[in-house]
This record gives C-alpha cells, sequence and structure tokens, in this order.
C-alpha cells in the first residue's frame, strides 16, 4: 500500500531547479535512502513531504491514516520540557495511559478518595495498557537514550547541546512509532557507537523510512533502494547503496557506449551530407531527415562531480610534535601527559565520545589553544589547513557574494597539474554554477557552504590539512572524490570522524579518546581498530570468567574442609519502601518475561551454533536479534533484582 505519491512534483528557487518532474512512491516496508550533491534538493523534497515546504507544481498524496514523523537536521524541541517529557510528546494514547496510572496508583498508595472507585478505575487503565503496549513504553524510552548516550532523563532541553538536542529528538522520533519515518542526516553528532546501534534498530524497524545520510555504511546496511536526485530528476535504484553502485556505473557506462555510437553515426550521416547528393529520393530524404534528427539530439551529461585539484606546498621532515600535553577544564580532564610526533606521510584518525577532547587537541595543534602542561612545536614550513566542524569562518561572511569570498583568497588559482584558472573557474569544478557565484552564502544550502569553507581550505594550499568531523553536511558524491585527493595528499591528514566508511578509506593510525584523559594508539584503519577492541573485551571477559570459577573452587575447597560455624541469629528485618500498584505488577510481569526471554536466546544460539543459515541477511537478522535479547535480559534482571530488594 502506498504512503505517499508523487506526481509531476515542482519545485523552483529562481536561481535553481530543484525538482523538474519528480515522480515516486514509498510503500509499506520500504527503506529508501535520497541521495544528491548537496544543493540538489535533498532536504527540500523531505520538508515538501513533511508539509513544511509548499510545490511549484504536481501533485502529492499522503495517505490520510499514515502517522508520518520528520526529523529535521536542526530540531525544533520544547526547551521547557526535559529529556523523558520531550521524548513521550508523540506518544499519545500510550503517554496519557500511563500517566493516568500513576495518578491512580499514588491515590491508592496514599489513600485518597474513594478506594474502590480507584481500584475499578486502575483494573480498567491496566487492561488498555495491555492492550497498546503502554507497559513497555517507559522501559523502551530508558534503553533507547541510554543507547544515544543520554543519561540525564530529568534534565532540561534548553541547557543541552545541539549534538544532544539532536540525540534526545532521535529517540522521541523512534518511539513515536510513525508509519513514515522521514530522517535528514540522523548520524550527525552520533558517535560510532550510537551509529551502530541506530543501524541496527532500523534494520527492525517495521515502518516505512525515507532517509537523507552520508555514512555509506549505514546507507548499504539499512535501505533496500536508492532514489537519486540529479539536476531535477529522480532515479530510482531498487537495492542498497552497494547496488546503486554498480548499476550507476553501468549506466554511465552505457551512456557513453551509445553517446560514442551516436557521434560515430552523426559523423557518417554529416559526411554524406556534404557530397550533396543530386537525386532527392524518398529514401534519401528519409535519410536527411535522420540526419537532422540526430543533430538534435542531446545527452544529459553524467553527474557533476566535484573537481579537487588544488596544488599543494612543500612539507618538511618536522610537521608538529607534542611532547606531554595535559588539558582539563576544573576538575575534568581532557588529555593526560600525551606525547607523538606527526610525520609528513601520517593519515591519522582520532575518535571518541562528544566532549571526549578531540577538537581541544586540534585546537592545541594549530596553536589556537595551549596545553596546561607539556610542550607542542610546530615545523618552520607547517602550512595548516583546518576544516573546522561548523565552519565558523563562514558565519562571518554570510552577506558576501560567493565569488568574492574566495578572491579574498585569490584570483587566480594553480591546480595540481600546474595550470593557472579563475576563481570563477575553480568554483564551477566544485559544482557553483555561475548564476550561484555572484549570490550571497547566506542564500546556499547547509551542504554548499560546507562545500565552498572546504574549497577556501584547500585553496590556501596547506600541507598539513586537519579535518574536523568533515562528512557532516557534504553529500556522498562529495566525500567520494574528497577520499581520492587524500590518497595523493602531499603531507599530514589529521581526521576526527564519526564516519566508519570514511576513516577507512583515509586513515591508516587511530587514537582513541579513553576514560581519565588517556589518548591510545592503534595501527590500521577504523575496522582495524574495532578489532582490537574485540579483543581486547573477549579476553577481559575470559580473564573474568576464570578468577570468578578460581574463587568459587577455593571457596568450595574451604567449605569442604572446614567446620561449620554456629548459626547466627536472623537480623531483623526492616522493611523496605513499599513497591506502589505499578512496581508490584511490573515485578510479577518480570518474573514471567525473563524467563522466556532467556529460552528464545536459548534456541538462537543453539541454531547458530549447530545450524547456522547460509544467507548473511538472515544471518544478520538472527545476530541482531540475539544482542537485542541479551540487552533486553540485562535490563529487565537489573529492574527486577532492583524492584526484589525492597519487597
Amino acid at each position: 500500500m502506498a504512503l505517499f505519491t508523487l506526481r509531476s512534483l515542482k519545485k523552483d528557487f529562481g536561481i535553481k531547479e530543484i525538482l523538474k518532474d519528480a515522480s515516486f512512491s514509498l510503500d509499506e516496508g520500504d527503506k529508501v535512502g535520497l541521495i544528491g550533491t548537496n544543493g540538489s534538493g535533498k532536504s527540500t523534497l523531505l520538508k515538501m513531504i513533511a508539509g513544511l515546504e509548499s510545490s511549484d507544481g504536481g501533485e502529492l498524496w499522503v495517505n490520510s491514516s499514515a502517522k508520518i514523523i520528520y526529523l529535521p537536521q536542526q530540531p525544533d524541541l520544547n526547551e521547557e520540557l526535559t529529556v523523558l517529557e520531550q521524548v513521550f510528546a508523540d506518544s499519545g494514547e500510550q503517554m496519557a495511559l500511563v500517566k493516568e496510572y500513576e495518578e491512580i496508583s499514588d491515590k491508592l498508595s496514599h489513600g485518597h478518595g474513594d478506594q474502590n472507585r480507584l481500584l475499578a478505575q486502575l483494573s480498567s487503565v491496566t487492561e488498555r495498557m495491555d492492550q497498546t503496549g503502554a507497559w513497555d513504553l517507559e522501559t523502551n524510552a530508558k534503553i533507547v537514550l541510554t543507547k544515544l548516550g543520554i543519561d540525564d532523563l530529568e534534565a532540561k532541553i534548553g541547557s543541552l547541546s545541539g549534538g544532544y538536542r539532536k540525540r534526545i529528538a532521535i529517540a522521541s522520533a523512534l518511539l513515536s512509532a510513525p508509519d513514515v519515518l522521514l530522517m535528514d542526516e540522523p548520524t550527525n553528532h552520533l558517535d560510532a557507537l550510537s551509529v551502530e546501534w541506530l543501524q541496527s534498530y532500523l534494520n527492525r524497524y517495521r515502518g516505512a523510512l525515507l532517509l537523507i545520510t552520508h555514512d555509506r555504511y549505514f546507507l548499504d546496511k539499512v535501505t533496500n533502494r536508492i532514489i537519486e536526485i540529479d539536476r531535477g530528476d529522480l532515479y530510482s535504484y531498487s537495492g542498497n547503496y552497494s547496488y546503486y553502485l554498480e548499476k550507476k556505473a553501468e549506466a554511465e557506462d552505457s551512456a557513453l557506449s551509445t553517446q560514442r555510437k551516436h557521434a560515430g553515426l552523426l559523423r557518417r550521416e554529416l559526411e554524406w551530407l556534404k557530397k550533396g547528393p543530386k537525386a532527392r529520393s524518398t529514401k534519401q530524404k528519409a535519410r536527411i531527415d535522420r540526419a537532422h534528427a540526430l543533430q538534435a539530439t542531446e545527452f544529459k551529461q553524467a553527474n557533476a562531480k566535484v573537481d579537487i585539484t588544488t596544488s599543494g606546498r612543500r612539507i618538511g621532515k618536522k610537521v608538529v610534535e607534542l611532547d606531554r600535553i595535559t588539558k582539563s577544564y576544573g576538575d575534568r580532564t581532557l588529555i593526560k601527559d600525551f606525547s607523538y610526533n606527526f610525520t609528513p606521510e601520517d593519515r591519522i584518525g582520532i575518535i571518541g565520545s562528544n566532549g571526549a577532547g578531540k577538537s581541544t587537541l586540534m585546537n592545541m595543534i594549530i596553536g589556537r589553544l595551549q596545553p596546561d602542561a607539556g610542550t607542542v612545536e610546530i615545523g618552520t614550513t607547517i602550512h595548516f589547513g583546518y576544516f573546522d566542524q561548523h565552519s565558523d569562518d563562514l558565519l562571518e561572511h554570510g552577506n558576501q557574494r560567493v565569488i568574492d569570498y574566495l578572491k579574498d583568497v585569490s584570483e587566480l588559482v594553480k591546480t595540481a597539474d600546474g595550470s593557472i584558472i579563475t576563481a570563477s573557474q575553480m568554483l564551477e569544478r566544485f559544482l557553483f554554477p555561475p548564476n550561484q557565484q555572484y549570490a550571497p552564502i547566506s542564500k546556499l544550502s547547509g551542504g554548499e557552504k560546507r562545500r565552498l569553507f572546504l574549497l577556501k581550505v584547500l585553496m590556501e594550499a596547506p600541507n598539513v590539512l586537519i579535518l574536523d568531523e568533515p562528512t557532516n553536511d557534504l553529500d556522498v558524491q562529495t566525500l567520494a572524490v574528497l577520499e581520492e585527493y587524500l590518497e595523493d595528499f602531499n603531507g599530514c591528514v589529521i581526521v576526527v570522524s564519526h564516519d566508519r566508511y570514511f576513516l577507512d578509506r583515509t586513515v591508516d593510525m587511530v587514537f582513541s579518546f579513553e576514560p581519565a584523559g588517556e589518548v591510545r594508539l592503534y595501527p590500521g584503519n577504523y575496522s582495524v581498530y574495532l578489532e582490537y577492541k574485540k579483543d581486547e573485551a573477549d579476553k577481559e571477559s575470559s580473564e573474568a570468567k576464570d578468577q570468578a570459577n578460581k574463587v568459587a573452587k577455593d571457596q568450595k575447597s574451604n567449605a569442604a574442609t572446614s567446620l561449620p560455624e554456629p548459626p547466627k541469629p536472623k537480623p531483623e528485618v526492616k522493611k523496605a519502601s513499599q513497591l506502589s500498584y505499578k512496581e508490584k505488577r511490573e515485578y510479577e510481569e518480570l518474573e514471567a518475561k525473563i524467563p522466556k526471554l532467556e529460552e528464545e536466546k536459548s534456541q538462537i544460539e543453539k541454531k547458530l551454533y549447530h545450524n547456522p543459515p547460509n544467507g548473511h541477511a538472515e544471518l544478520q537478522k538472527m545476530a541482531s536479534r540475539l544482542a537485542e535479547l541479551t540487552q533486553a535480559i540485562d535490563t529487565s534482571t537489573e529492574r527486577w533484582l532492583e524492584l526484589a530488594e525492597r519487597i
């Protein structure tokens, strides 16, 4: 069943035609990735479907019974609400039932009101909660928020950073259980573990999904269809991102072959026309008409791609030397006693949770911040290019024209092959056509602004390139070209990123920010780092198990050789705080629920061990379910123990 349908939809912003004749449908179960260059109209299309942007023609039909939730890049949340209140904002009947249940339970526990009437109301509410699944609402909310790195559930939204607000908006969208989820760059501001959890969650999500993301691993794992926006037209590919790349390459090869054949045929027809045949038979007349038709045939050029051809500069042997640097803010140490000498060939990836100190380290390297202890020495030939996370430089030039912003660097640009081109020509290579070059920077989309800032950084010909979250707001096509550029870059590259694909493509060493200000070094790219961490976790688990077995063995041995102690008088049991009606019911449900979860987990483990499925998709599905069950068992058991201690 179609959830929404676009028919010949049009959108024109004057300086750019976003959609010419867009048509496609989203059906139940569809998980669609929307891709295209920055400024191609991806975010605009999502806003049109969400009813936040009007069209200039065509038709947009939305199924009236479908619940659609739109998650923008910069969500607008109620700053007066707490975290928990915000995530429940779209939960409708379920949340109302939870509140009603808690109010009745509170009155009963304090002996307020007509107890018989309250018990009857409680029974009715309980039945409706069973029917709607409202019992699991709060538990699920806490699990989702924890997985997204949110611990303080009573914090006011107004006190949180933009990154935390985005995470809360994601949790709110997921918990509202919509029929259609529209997500614009959901992985921005998420660390790698949160991205992997969200990826797993969306794999199991039963609703339809239309998402924009720069994370190509995420796109590949989550989607079953790709829609590309290319100069106002939509192209659909039935498969994930890998399938899209394969079919796109085939289509471009086929188009080039067709154009070559067309050009050869046209040349032959033109040669025939130049001979000026004297007789004009019907057959010859048809051939003349065909030649004219061939001349009139137009081919759409292959996708426009960013052309990064800026020149570099010489780099000496001494780059940056960090000697026992430490940086703290208040009682929190971000970096403690860290040393490293960067080399001209280094390709370093820096990872860690939000607020761990990654940007702080970058700012110390370039001299914007001084360490509390230790020294930072910079080589005499070093010229930094710092592509910072928020493109702060652009904020000061919002009213400046695009062309003038680049001319402040240079009116003429030396390219990698030694040729000289104008700033305007360089802008065209970065997909800024002439009509956009004379528009103010404030008129550009978020992704176009990032691309413009990247161009300025590269035009300054750095030999140490620092990229702080470069994948935020850059489209997948630009990222692919940037990755190729970095392979041949003559200098040191330092990348701060949560993008697993980008790190795998560009780095050969990982700096990991660990607790207590420790920065650990791992050779290899991000996938190799994950293998190291997995091996470490397996080793720790094995050692803990061995230690537990040893302790149990020693206790058993001691018990067998020692005399029994005289019985001790039983201590007086002090009654803990009584459980509410809600908590008593929760305790009883957990007692029944945990064995069922453990039995299902046992069955999956046996199947994986004795008779694993052949298909990758089924294997991945079982592994995801196993991880889900493990988490559910841990969470449920912890809660059961907490309630049991109070009985």
